[in-house]
């Protein structure tokens, strides 16, 4: 199993590969690039992270974001630009019938003060758990003002 950027929280470029001792030597040494490279700072990072989740109401925070999602992206269901609006969690995809203009997409979330990355027909958000209610409602918004502009 990798394990990847999740392990500092996004911040910085990090991950584990976790394998058996028949796996690892029937593979070998596993090469690596800058995602796997355990530097001090973002081992230091990673460690920050894990403490900060495993002391927090994680999973509080995900259902209360994942409800937000639902209350604030549902409606999009009934836009004839978008194919489907799925919500599992702190995850929120908005699939649209046609590819994004990334150009046109990324102003309009600049302009409302979110940085998504679309993708494809794809515009999504996976916010951090600690995100507060109002900050979420600032890239719900902006998730829909792109919609409706695109």
């Amino acid at each position: 199993m990798c394990l990847g950027k999740a392990l500092t929280g996004g911040y910085m470029t990090l991950a584990a590969t976790l394998t058996t001792d028949a796996i690892s030597q029937g593979v070998g040494v596993l090469m690596h690039g800058p995602t796997f490279m355990a530097n001090p700072l973002a081992c230091a990072v990673a460690n920050a992270s894990i403490k900060l989740l495993l002391n927090s109401p994680w999973q509080d925070n995900i259902a209360s974001i994942e409800a937000v999602l639902n209350s604030e992206l549902s409606s999009l269901r009934s836009s004839d630009k978008v194919t489907d609006v799925r919500i599992l969690g702190a995850i929120g995809v908005i699939e649209l019938t046609q590819d994004i203009d990334i150009e046109k997409a990324q102003n309009l979330l600049i302009d409302n003060g979110v940085w998504l990355r679309p993708y494809g027909k794809l515009l999504y958000t996976m916010p951090p758990f600690t995100i507060s209610k109002q900050e979420l409602l600032v890239v719900t918004k902006a998730i829909k003002t792109v919609v409706e502009k695109l």
